[in-house]
């Protein structure tokens, strides 16, 4: 058996070939200085004409290593030459004087050198990854760099993100402390969502930070003590980018919802007096700004939130109808208007479409909740007759139909009567 044990170990002979190739690679050592001479050669040879930077760079990439040279590559195409740490450029070199870094400082030129990066990383799909590195490397690097070299490295990553050749994750970088600090950040964020926003627009912009988790996290463009979206509307707003500064405000108040529905959930579940719900529901409303409509929809999600449903529908309205009675002074105190009379109705309507074990209990929900007085007969008609939604309208009308004629009657009643 040992025999045969040594016998299996000698097989593989691949080992060795992969050693031998190894040594070679070893002897071909990193040495950027002859890639960058070819690179910057040619820029030089080719000048300002993109078009024909675009067929040097397709080209090149034949006879050229890009895969393992690619962070020299993006360097001199940006800035010129190979960057130093901080964001200087290496001296002892010759560098190119065609490159994005003393390009005009326009729109349209920004758009020109984003399809010369596009088409290269197209022909050479490897390069993807090295570019956002390479994206996210020089954001590291802005204060090493000028004022307009900043502009025009933001405009190109703004268009460079609406086109969708690198992630939003790449912000990330600007959230770095000694960035933030000195105000470059926002400053350079200014002109990035500019020129996204031009490209694309806001729901495109909200689209590709939810994507990568950066919709929450755009306060963190300024420092601790400014990080208010009462600071961050001001300045967006007044560099020009107000939907920037609604989506960030909408975004907070979002979170701050979702908290907020929570925390009632909890309070539901321990079984806390419903006057203490109440009057922590008002302080949090006050707080947060909230009007009644959204909050009484805050309310019903929580209440039906903190239950286990029975999963037979026989059994589930008889449940609801218990539960929600429980609940009607919670409901009640946040329906004073007829908006968010309306608001609930609208509310339970989706509840019931959206959970199939509810579609019968509409209407028994709705009478339990004007026995309780927290829906009013006109606010009932009026989702009845117009403002009712779509999902499952023909179900839910007919349940309600003789339910609303009732209503009608008892109303002409009363009025033949004064």
């Amino acid at each position: 058996v040992s025999f045969m044990n040594n016998q299996k170990q000698q097989k593989p002979t691949l080992t060795g070939q992969r050693f031998k190739t190894r040594k070679r690679d070893e002897k071909e050592r990193f040495d950027p200085t002859q890639f960058q001479e070819s690179i910057v050669q040619g820029l030089n040879q080719t000048g300002t004409d993109l078009e024909a930077v675009a067929k040097f760079l397709d080209a090149s990439g034949a006879k050229l290593d890009y895969r393992r040279y690619a962070e020299t590559l993006f360097d001199i195409l940006v800035a010129g030459g190979m960057l130093a740490p901080g964001g200087t450029l290496s001296d002892d070199m010759t560098r190119t004087e065609f490159c994005l870094f003393t390009a005009q400082e326009d729109l349209e030129t920004m758009q020109a050198y984003a399809q010369v990066f596009n088409k290269l990383i197209r022909r050479y799909k490897y390069l993807e990854k090295g570019f956002e590195e390479e994206i996210k490397k020089l954001l590291l690097f802005l204060k090493g760099f000028t004022e307009s070299e900043r502009n025009k490295l933001a405009m190109l990553t703004g268009i460079l993100l609406a086109n969708g050749n690198i992630s939003a994750s790449i912000l990330n970088s600007l959230f770095n402390e000694n960035l933030v600090k000195e105000g470059v950040s926002a400053a350079f964020a200014v002109k990035l969502f500019k020129s996204w926003i031009n490209e694309k627009d806001i729901n495109s912009v909200a689209a590709s930070l939810r994507k990568v988790g950066m919709d929450n996290r755009l306060m963190e463009l300024f420092p601790a003590n400014k990080r208010s979206c009462e600071h961050f509307s001001k300045y967006f707003t007044d560099a020009g980018l107000k939907e920037l500064s609604d989506f960030a405000r909408n975004q907070q108040s979002i979170g701050a919802r979702k908290e907020l529905q929570k925390e009632l959930q909890e309070q539901m579940s321990r079984g806390d007096p419903q006057k203490e719900i109440i009057a922590f529901t008002r302080e949090e409303m006050k707080r947060a700004n909230l009007s009644e409509q959204t909050m009484i929809s805050i309310i019903w999600t929580s209440v039906m939130s903190c239950v286990e449903w029975n999963k037979k529908e026989e059994l589930v309205t008889e449940q609801a109808i218990k539960h929600l009675k429980q609940y009607s002074l919670l409901l009640k105190a946040f329906t004073s208007q007829g908006l968010s009379e309306l608001s609930l109705l609208l509310k339970i309507q989706e509840y019931c479409y959206d959970n199939i074990n509810f579609m019968k209990a509409f209407q028994k929900i709705v009478v339990l909740l004007y026995k309780a007085d927290v829906l009013s007969e006109e606010a009932i008609l009026k989702w009845y007759t117009e403002a009712h939604l779509a999902k499952g309208k023909s179900v839910f009308l007919e349940q309600m139909k003789k339910f609303v004629e009732w209503l009608k009657n008892a109303e002409e009643g009363k009025r033949e009567n004064t």
